[in-house]
């Protein structure tokens, strides 16, 4: 059995230790009130500028036309955008990205891994290290742009990625982030990026949407497909910090909660063990004092 002291520093731990989680669940809960407005407010803007990339990717599919984003060609380089955290303590937030990237490697990109023509960009430190170590290919320094999360920070990852798509460094995009759903739950989306998917039609019968160009067709391609590319990337980090800060907070709910289960047993544990050493130290005076009366 531990002594008094022992179970005292242990106590004194613990309670350190809940102090610390309780703070970090409020700071998280601040930052996710802050996090989570960007994300819904972004979110119907993006969708419908995605829609409308979609659509009109359909309509002018053809490289001649200038849209070099819609180009389907063989997938024999592949670079995976990965957004994690910049820094732990959320749980299971970073690992099922990086389950779902191995998962995505293995089934659809084995080959391409074989032969060393897999890069990784990580948009948060995490990510980086944990491929780095994996002596993955990796481009760009994005690991602290959640620090100061802004739209000309993500356009700049926006912009590396197009330019190297449109220069054939790459043959296909695809993003994989956390999705905010609500506080505790986070979901592992796994997106195309580049080329861009063309709209699905839900109906057979549904006719191609006719386009009115304005100024000019060559004018909407080079602006407004770079400019919602852009946007796609941006919601995606925004929804990635929503879900990381929700992860965050839940994360040091519970192990606020697991430190208060644990006190209650270090308590009884310190309480036990000093009423066993007075116990003890009773039993020794009787001892001693029958001893005394029997000589």
């Amino acid at each position: 059995m531990a002594s008094l002291k022992e179970v005292k520093n242990r106590i004194n731990s613990v309670i350190s230790t809940q102090q610390i989680t309780k703070a970090m669940k409020m700071v998280a809960a601040a930052k996710l009130r802050r996090s989570q407005d960007r994300i819904l407010q972004m979110r119907p803007f993006a969708q419908k500028l995605t829609a409308l990339l979609q659509n009109l990717s359909a309509a002018q599919g053809d490289t001649d036309s200038g849209n070099w984003y819609s180009e389907a060609r063989a997938e024999e380089k592949v670079l995976l955008v990965v957004v994690t955290s910049d820094r732990g303590l959320c749980g299971s937030f970073n690992s099922n990205i990086f389950k779902a990237v191995n998962r995505l490697i293995e089934e659809k990109y084995a080959s391409q891994w074989a032969h060393g023509n897999v890069t990784v960009l990580s948009i948060g430190k995490k990510s980086h290290d944990y491929f780095a170590k994996r002596k993955c290919n990796l481009v760009g320094d994005y690991t602290l742009m959640l620090g100061s999360l802004t739209f000309e920070h993500v356009a700049q990852a926006a912009d590396y990625v197009m330019t190297a798509f449109r220069q054939g460094r790459y043959d296909k995009v695809e993003l994989v982030y956390n999705e905010f759903k609500n506080v505790a739950t986070q979901i592992v989306r796994v997106e195309q990026y580049l080329p861009i998917l063309p709209a699905e039609k839900p109906d057979s019968s549904v006719q191609d949407v006719d386009y009115i160009y304005q100024p000019d067709q060559e004018t909407i391609l080079t602006n407004l497909i770079p400019q919602s590319l852009k946007v796609q990337l941006f919601k995606a980090v925004l929804d990635s910090n929503a879900a990381e800060n929700g992860a965050r907070m839940t994360a040091m709910d519970k192990a606020t909660e697991n430190a208060g289960e644990l006190l209650k047993e270090l308590k009884l544990t310190y309480n036990r063990t000093r009423q066993a050493a007075i116990t003890k130290e009773i039993l020794e005076i009787v001892g001693g004092a029958e001893a005394l009366k029997a000589s």
